[in-house]
């Protein structure tokens, strides 16, 4: 069999990169246009075509910064700032990251217990499973303030409100991939460990458990994603000081939309390097139970 090397790939993400940021840079082109038209007529300026289309894509406010703006907005303020200053995206990443993996860990740990009670109880799968899904359909951003304010009242704030509103949104994802996996062996195993003599506890710890790893670390890697969202979003109406949310809201708030991009840059990083140590775990784990490489 074929096996796919590197070059292949890479090949299509690379390629697909690419026309991204080709359409990036004529979107920003065509965005910016008008300000700059207006900029050009205010100052008695008839630019040639490439004087024109540079200075669309080296505006200091532009609607749309170019890619460039935004590698070298990341680029400064990843590498050439202090990791205690302001600025610096590693240090707001790094506020965001905390209550990112205590949201994370407590919604994995909730969602587990969730779907061992669900396959367990029949009136949890009943009862509680609808509720769990429409919880899903309320909108996080209007429950971010609430969780905000009531928790405030009774003088919790900082790291726990955030990190409750990462588990709001980790949870679900945990739940629902452990309740299939918890209930994906066949009936014939199932039937093998009653003929066994097998004990509740025997079959869950022996069968249903290590079943349900693969469905458990796939969950695990949306969870993880979903997490960082919530931490990003309980950020907002704190009016925080550090993390992405803050730099997203102090973008917003001066029209600085070069350091908003950078700042959903950072962020599309931090997740992708999140959920590539789920995966890495989930590797590690499936080695260590006995799994062979694809």
């Amino acid at each position: 069999m074929k096996t796919d090397t590197l070059k292949d790939r890479i090949g299509p993400v690379l390629t697909i990169l690419a026309a991204l940021v080709v359409i990036w840079y004529i979107a920003a082109v065509f965005m910016n246009a008008p300000f700059q038209r207006d900029m050009d007529t205010r100052n008695n300026i008839t630019p040639t075509t490439s004087e024109f289309i540079s200075a669309t894509l080296s505006q200091p406010k532009p609607i749309l910064p170019a890619p460039h703006q935004v590698a070298q907005n990341v680029f400064e303020n990843t590498f050439l700032r202090k990791l205690s200053s302001n600025r610096s995206l590693v240090y707001h990443a790094g506020v965001t990251l905390s209550s990112t993996v205590l949201g994370f860990a407590l919604g994995t740990i909730l969602g587990i217990l969730i779907a061992v009670g669900i396959v367990h109880i029949k009136a949890l799968d009943r009862s509680l499973m609808p509720w769990i899904i429409a919880s899903q359909t309320v909108p996080i951003l209007a429950i971010a303030p609430m969780v905000i304010v009531v928790l405030g009242s009774i003088n919790i704030t900082g790291l726990i409100p955030k990190a409750l509103i990462s588990t709001y949104l980790s949870f679900f994802p945990v739940a629902v991939g452990m309740v299939k996996g918890l209930r994906s062996p066949e009936v014939m195993y199932l039937d093998l460990m009653r003929t066994y003599n097998a004990s509740a506890a025997q079959t869950f710890w022996k069968l249903r458990v290590p079943a349900s790893v693969p469905f458990l670390f796939t969950s695990m890697k949306v969870a993880i994603a979903a997490s960082l969202v919530g931490a990003i979003v309980g950020e907002l109406p704190t009016g925080a000081v550090a993390g992405i949310g803050s730099k997203l809201l102090a973008g917003s708030y001066y029209s600085q939309t070069i350091d908003i991009w950078a700042a959903l840059v950072a962020g599309s990083v931090l997740a992708a390097l999140l959920v590539a140590i789920v995966g890495l775990a989930a590797r590690i784990v499936d080695r260590a139970m006995g799994g062979r490489p694809a």
